[in-house]
C-alpha cells in the first residue's frame, strides 16, 4: 500500500512559505487565554514536543515561551509526506501591571503547556472604611457605589472591618 496525498492548496501554501521565507523564523504557538477567579490561565499547544524542550522565562512583565520539535525522519529515510511543523516555536506575552508575574506557575500535560498567572494583591478588590464626621463609619467595597450592610444598619464598626484590623 502506498500513501499518496495530493492537496494543491497545501502545496501552494508550502511553495509560498518557501518563496517568501515564512518558515525560517520561529512560529507562534497557538494559545487560549481566559480569566478564572483571581487569576489568568493561558494554554499553549505544543503537541509532540518533549517537556525538556520547552522553556518559559519571565523578565519584568514579559513572559516568553520557547519550544523546539525535531522531525521524526532521519537521514536515509524516504520521506513521502511532511506536513508537521518542526523547528523552533515561540510566543511572548506582555502582562499588565495588575498581574503578579513573580507567582507565575507552569505545568505540562498531554502536549499542552498551562500557565497560571495570579492577579496582584494590590489589584484585587478590597473594602475601604470611610469615617463620617458625625462619628459613624461605614465600609464601601472599592469600585461600588453601594454601601455595605453595616452602613445600612447604622452600626459603628462593620464585622469585616474588625477582622481586617
Amino acid at each position: 500500500m502506498t500513501l499518496m496525498h495530493f492537496d494543491p492548496f497545501r502545496d501552494l501554501e508550502r511553495l509560498t512559505e518557501q518563496a517568501f521565507g515564512y518558515g525560517r523564523g520561529p512560529r507562534a504557538l497557538p494559545m487560549e487565554a481566559l480569566r478564572r477567579g483571581d487569576g489568568f490561565l493561558i494554554a499553549l499547544d505544543v503537541p509532540g514536543v518533549d517537556p525538556s524542550d520547552v522553556d518559559v522565562s519571565v523578565e519584568r512583565n514579559v513572559v516568553t515561551v520557547r519550544a523546539h520539535r525535531e522531525p521524526l525522519h532521519s537521514h536515509g529515510d524516504e520521506l513521502i509526506v511532511d506536513e508537521r511543523p518542526t523547528g523552533d516555536f515561540s510566543r511572548q506575552l506582555f502582562l499588565g501591571e495588575n498581574l503578579d508575574a513573580g507567582e507565575l506557575t507552569a505545568e505540562f500535560s498531554n502536549g499542552v503547556l498551562l500557565l497560571r498567572i495570579p492577579v496582584a494583591e494590590a489589584s484585587k478588590p478590597r473594602k475601604v472604611e470611610i469615617a463620617d464626621r458625625g462619628g459613624d463609619s461605614r465600609t464601601i467595597k472599592t469600585g461600588s457605589a453601594e454601601p455595605a450592610d453595616a452602613a445600612e444598619t447604622g452600626s459603628a464598626q462593620p464585622a469585616d472591618a474588625a477582622q481586617m484590623a
